[in-house]
């Protein structure tokens, strides 16, 4: 806005200058005609005829108006039916005659190399007893207009930068009154919380009240849309894994019940298929929990130690299962984060699933905490497949896994949800092959 204002203030004063100079070099040039007209006129009165012929008396007075202008060199040129009298010969002669009766004719011609502006007269003389027509050109050259022209330009530039200068500190003042309310009302909704969908009720000039009511309408209507949201999240995850878990004991009384080994097999496989489908269900929302958290986050302190005791604690049956030790070692001073709580239990979840189900039977992860600068270092490790050369861009994408669990259960989302996480939160992450067999993922998130 600022720019648009400067260049309308500089054509304005271009504007200003070309026509100043325009109206100075017309000024001049017909105050210059002026003086010429009334030279010639002058020499034309004084004119006399007779009968031996024309007397011919320049007065002293056409040639002092002509030097009031400036120091001009000056020509005249006297000719009587055509024929020079006095004066310079060469002297060029008006495009057209002038009519009789002093009614002086300008125009411009080049004589001896240089611009001259002349004036041209003639009147009706007596000579013996028969009239002739006398005419008188009086030409003088440009120097002294260029010069008083060249003045009131530079006059004209003076003023027409003043005049930029000015225009420009009164754009650059009337841009602050007029951008200072809207940037006041940016700096408002900028210090906005994520989760902060209040209407806006800043007071605004007139002109941007239409503006502030579209923008709380905008505000309204995404509050509702992502009210809608978390409310399908949340619905959808109890009524896809209800069903599901219903299935899946009802499936598991069956084979326990029945004593048809082809059943069995089938109820064995409609069990994995329940597991399976539960699995996939439940990581899809929670990564669709996760994106929209991540747009909505409440961030408060988390002691990581106890966070992740518990989640060690709620992972501990299903390792038990396959007889895998969790052993978590912390630091000895406490790592406290400020962030999202249900975001980084959700990746450490993920990790920790992860390395069960990819671990050997009869294994150990280890859980390890610890502080890296200003940032808290969470490494999960397991000795399970390893990752035969995957590597993290292509574990974290989006329904990708790596070439070797082909086999086990999974939807290719956990690693996915712990990316998600870590950009909302301003951390890291890496996964890489253990040392001595197995996968190490790390996690770094920012300290409070």
């Amino acid at each position: 806005m600022i720019g648009a204002l400067l260049a309308v203030a500089a054509l304005l004063a271009a504007l200003l200058f070309v026509s100043i100079r325009s109206v100075a070099d017309t000024a001049v040039e017909t105050t210059q005609d002026s003086i010429l007209g009334a030279a010639a006129i002058a020499i034309a009165e004084e004119l006399r005829g007779g009968d031996e012929g024309l007397s011919i008396d320049i007065p002293y007075t056409s040639f002092a108006m002509l030097g009031s202008i400036g120091e001009d060199r000056v020509f005249y040129r006297i000719l009587v039916d055509g024929v020079t009298a006095t004066g310079y010969a060469d002297l060029p002669l008006p495009p057209a005659a002038p009519a009789t009766g002093l009614a002086p004719v300008f125009y411009t011609a080049t004589y001896d190399q240089t611009e001259v502006r002349l004036a041209a007269v003639s009147r009706s003389v007596v000579v013996a007893r028969r009239a002739v027509v006398a005419q008188v050109i009086i030409a003088q050259t440009r120097s002294a207009k260029d010069a008083i022209v060249a003045q009131m330009a530079a006059r004209a530039a003076a003023l027409g930068l003043g005049f930029f200068a000015v225009a420009a500190i009164l754009s650059l003042i009337a841009t602050r009154a007029v951008l200072q309310p809207l940037s006041n009302l940016a700096d408002a909704v900028g210090r906005r919380g994520p989760d902060d969908l209040r209407p806006i009720e800043r007071p605004v000039p007139v002109e941007l009240a239409p503006f502030v009511r579209s923008l709380n309408g905008f505000i309204g209507r995404l509050a509702t849309a992502l009210s809608r949201t978390e409310t399908f999240i949340a619905e959808a995850a109890h009524h896809i894994r209800t069903p599901l878990a219903t299935l899946r004991a009802q499936a598991e009384t069956a084979l326990r019940r029945s004593e048809d080994d082809a059943t069995r097999e089938a109820l064995r496989g409609m069990i994995r298929a329940a597991d399976d489908s539960a699995r996939r269900a439940g990581q899809l929302l929670d990564h669709a929990a996760v994106v929209y958290r991540s747009d909505q986050r409440s961030e408060e302190p988390i002691d990581l130690a106890a966070l992740c005791a518990d989640i060690v604690t709620a992972y501990a049956p299903a390792a038990a299962m396959r007889d895998i030790d969790i052993h978590l070692h912390g630091p000895d001073s406490a790592l406290t984060l400020r962030a999202d709580r249900l975001l980084v239990e959700s990746a450490i979840r993920n990790l920790v699933d992860n390395a069960i189900k990819y671990s050997d039977a009869d294994s150990a992860i280890d859980i390890t905490l610890a502080r890296d600068g200003r940032r808290a270092h969470i490494a999960v490790a397991d000795r399970g497949r390893g990752l035969e050369g995957a590597r993290t861009p292509h574990l974290t994408a989006r329904l990708k896994r790596g070439r070797n669990v082909a086999d086990v259960v999974g939807s290719g989302l956990g690693l996915t949800i712990v990316r998600e996480v870590v950009r909302a939160q301003d951390g890291a992450f890496s996964i890489e092959d253990r040392e001595g067999g197995g996968t190490c993922a790390n996690l770094w998130l920012p300290l409070a």
